[in-house]
């Protein structure tokens, strides 16, 4: 009994499976676009806030501490021992060698001088204090990542330069041609691989979709070597934090898979 119920569910399940394989499968079709993520990367290091301050100290307290002397403190211990012989007349002095002496003393009084006439470069430059959204000359402490005004559809909008896919092309290929295309030749970057690094897709709303149902863009990251966006390309960009990126990408799901990438 159990043998035949056993061959009557295998047979129903191949009947099954032979229908699924004669049935006729639908596929979508999808545009492949390449985006890329443009970082200029922080120019000076974080400024401390106070515990690492505190902390910083503590470091080189423990380091003075633990070191030995230097060459510039033996000679000053040795120039304090042979001027208290002087005072006492226990020393011979050759007033030839006493004309030319520089003591540690003096030595460390020239340099107090130099060092005030040093004077630390401010972290703010003139494009912060004019907030220049187009300059990679501010911000030097944060990352900062490029935005350039794209069409999608009907609507204009800041997005990490994109574009479709063309025949022959592989990706990377599409990557480098379209930061060329709409930054031009004077934004310079290196690529952190052939490989994309992030993902996002969307459907085409159905008022426009044609052939494909909808876009597939595949993220490749890069970092800035030299220049900035052209101004002959016409296009308005923007340099922003990661902060501020998120604020400006308007699309929940596309900001997601963009911060994605940063963490």
């Amino acid at each position: 009994m159990l043998r035949r119920l056993s061959q009557t569910c295998l047979s129903n399940v191949r009947s099954r499976s032979a229908n699924f394989s004669t049935q006729p499968q639908s596929k979508e079709k999808w545009d492949l676009y390449a985006s890329v993520l443009v970082e200029r990367l922080p120019v000076i290091s974080k400024s401390l806030n106070p515990i690492e301050m505190e902390f910083q100290k503590l470091l080189w307290q423990t380091e003075f501490e633990n070191s030995l002397k230097s060459d510039h403190e033996m000679k000053h211990e040795k120039d304090l021992i042979q001027a208290e012989l002087l005072k006492k007349g226990e020393a011979e002095i050759d007033f030839d060698d006493s004309i030319s002496k520089q003591t540690a003393q003096d030595l460390k009084d020239s340099y107090i001088e130099e060092a005030k006439k040093f004077q630390l470069a401010s972290r703010e430059t003139p494009d912060d204090k004019t907030n220049n959204l187009k300059s990679v000359k501010r911000r030097l402490e944060d990352t900062l990542y490029l935005l350039v005004e794209q069409k999608v559809g009907k609507n204009t909008m800041l997005l990490l330069p994109q574009g479709i896919r063309e025949e022959g092309e592989t990706m990377r290929q599409t990557a480098e041609r379209v930061l060329l295309e709409q930054c031009g030749d004077q934004l310079q970057v290196v690529f952190y691989g052939n490989a994309p690094c992030g993902f996002y897709k969307y459907k085409y709303p159905s008022a426009i979709r044609g052939d494909s149902v909808g876009a597939k863009v595949f993220f490749y990251r890069t970092t800035l070597k030299s220049g900035n966006v052209s101004e002959a390309s016409k296009k308005k960009f923007e340099w922003l934090d990661q902060l501020a990126l998120g604020k400006k990408l308007n699309v929940p799901a596309y900001s997601e898979s963009v911060q994605r990438m940063l963490l």
